[in-house]
C-alpha cells in the first residue's frame, strides 16, 4: 500500500514536469523583442530541464512496481505572451510542482523511504531555487522585495 501511495506522488510529478515541457516549449516560441535569445534560450533549458525530471520520476515510478504516467499536467493556453505574462505563468507552475515535492516528501518520510526521502529534497531545492530565479526576473530593478503575484 505504501508503495502505491508514493507512485501516485511520483505520477502526478511526472504529470507536472511533462506539462513543464509543453509549456516551456510553447513559450520559447512565443518571445519576441530584442531580448529574445537569451530568454529563448532560458525557456529551453527549462524544458530540457522538466523532461529530465519527468523521466527521473518516471524510473522511480518503475523502481517501486508501478507503471509510469500517460497522462500530461494541466495545459492552460492564457493568449498572454509577454515576457511578464510567461514569466508569472512559469511562477505558478513552479508553485505547483513544488507542492507536489512536498507532498511527496511527506509520503517518503511516512514510509520511511530515505530513497525518495533524498529525492524530494533534491528536487525541493531546484524548485526552490528555480521560483527564486523567476521571482527575480519579475522584479523591477532595484527591487529588494520578493515579486508578489
Amino acid at each position: 500500500m505504501s508503495n502505491e501511495i508514493a507512485i501516485k506522488a511520483l505520477n502526478k510529478i511526472m504529470e507536472l514536469e511533462l506539462a513543464g515541457v509543453v509549456k516551456y516549449t510553447h513559450y520559447s516560441l512565443m518571445v519576441y523583442g530584442y531580448n529574445r535569445i537569451p530568454i529563448v534560450s532560458w525557456l529551453k533549458g527549462n524544458a530540457d530541464e522538466s523532461l529530465a525530471h519527468a523521466h527521473k520520476a518516471g524510473e522511480l515510478v518503475t523502481l517501486l512496481g508501478g507503471h509510469p504516467s500517460l497522462k500530461i499536467g494541466a495545459l492552460l493556453e492564457t493568449e498572454q505572451h509577454d515576457i511578464g505574462d510567461i514569466l508569472r505563468e512559469s511562477l505558478a507552475h513552479e508553485k505547483v510542482a513544488l507542492t507536489a515535492y512536498y507532498d511527496l516528501l511527506k509520503v517518503a518520510e511516512e514510509i520511511h523511504s530515505v530513497l525518495l526521502e533524498e529525492y524530494a529534497r533534491e528536487m525541493i531545492v531546484q524548485e526552490e531555487l528555480h521560483l527564486d530565479e523567476v521571482n527575480k526576473m519579475l522584479r523591477k530593478p532595484g527591487d529588494l522585495e520578493p515579486f508578489a503575484q
